[in-house]
């Protein structure tokens, strides 16, 4: 998530962001593929751990590539998903304080 300039358009990135983890199974989708052995997971090995259908899954990770967390790369049939690298550091620091301006 690269930082904008504009203090607004910073808002209403975060704010997408945060709708996007705010749903508990996405959250676990993020969890899940940074836990997989060489950061990425194809959509059919998400499906059961989750106990929710492949539509369901992949509209959550549909919802997750467009907050700018995770890219898709189409492999035949299936999907892989990784992090976006930076992507989560990137929030942390929305939540970094400010550094105080020097004293005079």
């Amino acid at each position: 998530m690269p930082h904008p300039r504009h203090p607004a358009e910073l808002s209403s990135r975060v704010v997408g962001v945060l709708k996007a983890i705010a749903v508990p199974a996405r959250l676990r989708l993020l969890s899940m593929i940074y836990a997989r052995e060489g950061g990425e997971a194809c959509v059919c090995e998400l499906t059961e751990p989750l106990g929710l259908t492949q539509p369901t899954v992949s509209h959550h990770l549909k919802v997750l590539v467009a907050a700018g967390l995770i890219s898709r790369e189409k492999r035949g049939v299936w999907a892989y998903y990784r992090l976006v690298p930076g992507a989560l550091p990137a929030l942390a620091t929305v939540f970094a304080p400010a550094a105080a301006p020097d004293a005079e």
